[in-house]
């Protein structure tokens, strides 16, 4: 009798979250078992918001001495890693502590590693070094409720020379411990909001659709995406909504467990070269692609796309698998509408400069790897086409 092939598949996830609430409040006991000498590692805006002097004084209070970075000015470059690691370095810090968007937290995973393995953030790109050692231990503070990099072994690195956005993952980038806790999300301004949540709804997707994904990392897409659906508009409109703000940052959090073990595809590998060169925040970025990405792709996925729409919306089990996939496509469109989500051409991306550079970002973006996981894996020609399509599209009518 023959036996059914099992496919194995292995999970990674920081040793501990810890999620809800107030759980910031837990840094200062988790940070005293982890180490001594904490570099902690932030933003001007927390700064300002008190967030790095409330998570200084959990900190000190427990006995943990800290020196901080706060340099963190834009989505992270090499610059910032080297700055921030030789502040580590100097201090003989022991343990990172990061509190703020996916950009702070993606610079300490990066100090993290170097410290313990050497060399720059540069070698690490497309596996040419493995970190062989464990990073310096991490505590992750995410406060926008998007990127999801708190349980995520992938960290995304600009190289300042060359204008490639290094999208490095590997085990040993994985924070120890994540401290999710979603009060700290009541502060994030409504384009901010709009930009991570549909980053998160973009790495749910994609994990769900990537031919790398597996049951586990469905379960966790299923839910993130539903989330998203159902409580990011309000979070936009309301920012004091604390649960559709609880809702949205659990969401993130479930999406970066499901694309950090599915990867994501060719949303993200497009979009990467648009924040390298233009500077474009991440999340609006993949945002201003979804739309024709999705409708490259969605007749090799249709299946799945029909399955997840009668996950999310159950009456659509009574349509075709063609209709339920355009209907979630739809949903999403007008999601992003809802967000007021701009094009290329509306952010302010200068047409030549645009069209000049495109043969480079189509090279970058093949380069990550992303394309490789989606449904249908393009060609560089294809890759421009959609490029230009994206500088250009209209939202239709609201669907409902």
């Amino acid at each position: 009798m023959k036996r059914k092939v099992i496919t194995m598949h292995t999970i990674h996830f920081p040793r501990q979250v810890v999620y809800g609430e107030d759980s910031l409040k837990k840094v200062g006991e988790i940070a005293r078992q982890e180490g001594k000498h904490a570099l902690l590692i932030s933003d001007p805006v927390m700064n300002e918001l008190g967030n790095v002097a409330a998570c200084r004084q959990l900190l000190e209070e427990a006995g943990v001495d800290v020196i901080t970075y706060l340099g963190v000015e834009s989505e992270p470059t090499d610059m910032y890693v080297d700055e921030a690691l030789f502040i580590c370095l100097e201090a003989a810090c022991d343990l990172i502590v990061s509190i703020g968007g996916g950009s702070c937290i993606d610079t300490a995973k990066a100090v993290s590693v170097v410290m313990t393995n050497g060399g720059f953030v540069s070698d690490y790109m497309n596996q040419r070094t493995i970190a062989g050692n464990e990073g310096l231990p991490l505590i992750a503070i995410p406060t926008t409720g998007g990127t999801g990099s708190e349980v995520t072994d992938a960290t995304v690195i600009t190289n300042e020379e060359t204008g490639v956005k290094m999208m490095i993952k590997q085990p040993a980038f994985m924070p120890k411990i994540a401290i999710v806790d979603p009060l700290l999300t009541l502060s994030t301004p409504k384009n901010t909001t709009a930009a991570v949540g549909i980053d998160s709804l973009t790495h749910a997707l994609e994990a769900y659709i990537s031919k790398r994904a597996h049951p586990f990392t469905d379960q966790f897409a299923r839910s993130s995406f539903q989330l998203i659906m159902e409580n990011l508009k309000d979070a936009y409109q309301d920012g004091d909504n604390i649960t559709a703000r609880s809702n949205t940052m659990f969401a993130s959090m479930q999406a970066g467990m499901a694309f950090s073990n599915a990867s994501v595809c060719l949303v993200h590998g497009m979009s990467r070269p648009i924040g390298a060169l233009f500077h474009v925040p991440h999340g609006i970025s993949n945002a201003m692609l979804l739309p024709v990405v999705l409708e490259y792709s969605k007749h090799a996925c249709e299946e799945r796309l029909y399955k997840l729409a009668c996950h999310v919306y159950p009456k659509l089990k009574n349509v075709s698998a063609s209709e339920g996939a355009n209907r979630l496509v739809q949903r999403i469109l007008t999601l992003c509408e809802d967000l007021n989500i701009p094009n290329l051409g509306s952010w302010g991306i200068d047409r030549g400069e645009f069209e000049r550079a495109l043969p480079k970002m189509a090279d970058d973006a093949l380069m990550s790897g992303s394309p490789a996981n989606n449904p249908e894996v393009p060609t560089k020609e294809e890759i421009i086409d959609l490029y230009q399509q994206a500088y250009h599209y209209q939202y239709s009518s609201k669907t409902t």
